[in-house]
């Protein structure tokens, strides 16, 4: 299933969520002139054995930061930057513009940590916005589990369009991020997608929305 849109109206202008997508953008055509990509890469994207082998605390915290803003390859920008339009205004309008700031890059954080404790040996960088937008998707569930998402859905050979409720559509995405979390750990962490971080993601915006948000509201 591929979310086309939602029905959730946006009482205001998700000015941060546009410029968290102008960002991740201007940042990939950055990557596009860069020479030496690998080096690039290498130098400032996350890596795991980084923090919990040789324990560079401080580099790798600001790495974390540089590394959800940075992608690779077209598809990897594009559908994360469609995930983040999709789900991120409705949360941006129900948390206020510094709180949903604080919480992107907050589950950004943690979604990149969950992902380097389920594999902390990787020398692999790990580059992508994921982990935060999948914290979005959780704080989505939680604040807006009656909405309906206008999917795209593969049935054999024929692709239709179906209105699914958002509780739903989430839940079959999670446990597809759980399923192939388990087939990573299966195969020895072989593949190229930070499943932990999704799962680790969501974990984070779901409970933070459950448990802190929705008890402690701030409104910037």
């Amino acid at each position: 299933m591929f979310p086309l849109k939602d029905d959730v109206p946006s009482y205001r202008q998700p000015v941060v969520n546009i410029l968290l997508i102008v960002v991740n953008i201007i940042v990939f055509i950055y990557e596009l002139k860069v020479p030496n990509i690998n080096a690039f890469l290498y130098n400032h994207a996350f890596i795991p054995a980084m923090l919990f082998e040789y324990h560079d605390f401080f580099r790798s915290f600001v790495r974390m930061f540089e590394s959800m803003f940075m992608h690779g390859g077209f598809l990897h920008i594009l559908g994360n930057m469609w995930f983040l339009w999709i789900f991120g205004d409705n949360v941006e309008d129900r948390m206020g513009h510094v709180n949903y700031l604080l919480f992107y890059l907050a589950g950004g954080i943690v979604a990149t940590l969950a992902q380097g404790v389920a594999n902390p040996s990787s020398t692999i960088p790990m580059i992508g916005a994921s982990g935060a937008i999948s914290a979005v998707v959780g704080a989505y569930f939680v604040m807006f589990p009656q909405a309906k998402i206008l999917s795209l859905v593969p049935i054999f050979f024929f692709i239709t369009f179906l209105w699914i409720p958002a509780w739903l559509f989430i839940v079959f995405w999670f446990f597809i991020q759980y399923f192939n979390g388990m087939l990573a750990i299966a195969a020895h962490f072989s593949g190229g997608v930070a499943w932990f971080a999704h799962i680790g993601g969501f974990l984070f915006g779901y409970l933070f929305v459950k448990y802190v948000f929705n008890r402690n509201r701030l409104y910037f």
